[in-house]
C-alpha cells in the first residue's frame, strides 16, 4: 500500500498578506509555530504586488490574508488554526517530531 502523500513532503502554503494587518501577523506567527512540528513550505506574497492582486482576484478573497494550501483556497481573513491543525494531523499524523520520538521509544 502506498500513501498519496510521502510522509514528510512539505505542505506548500502561500500567504497573500498586507502590511499592518493584524490577521496577517497572527497567521504568520501561527504558521511559524506549526512549521516547528510539521513540514511546511511557506511563501509570502504581498497583496499589493501583481502576483498578490492576481491571487486575491482569482480566489475572490474579501480580505487578507489569503491562505492557499498546495495552491487551493484554504481561508481568507483570520486563519482557522484548529481547522489547519486538523488537516495537518490527518495528512501527517501526530507532529512528525513527536511521532519519530514515539517510534524510537517503542523500538528500544
Amino acid at each position: 500500500m502506498s500513501s498519496p502523500t510521502p510522509a514528510f513532503e512539505p505542505l506548500r502554503i502561500t500567504v497573500v498578506d498586507n502590511e499592518a494587518c493584524h490577521f496577517c501577523e497572527d497567521a504568520q506567527r501561527a504558521l511559524a509555530t506549526l512549521a516547528a512540528s510539521y513540514p511546511l513550505a511557506v511563501d509570502t506574497v504581498a497583496v499589493r504586488s501583481e502576483a498578490g492582486q492576481a491571487l486575491m482576484a482569482r480566489h475572490r478573497a474579501p480580505m487578507s490574508p489569503l491562505v492557499l494550501l498546495d495552491g487551493t483556497f484554504f481561508s481568507s481573513g483570520r486563519l482557522p488554526r484548529r481547522k489547519l491543525e486538523k488537516l495537518l494531523k490527518s495528512r501527517y499524523g501526530d507532529a512528525p517530531s513527536t511521532a519519530s520520538a514515539a517510534r524510537g521509544a517503542n523500538h528500544g
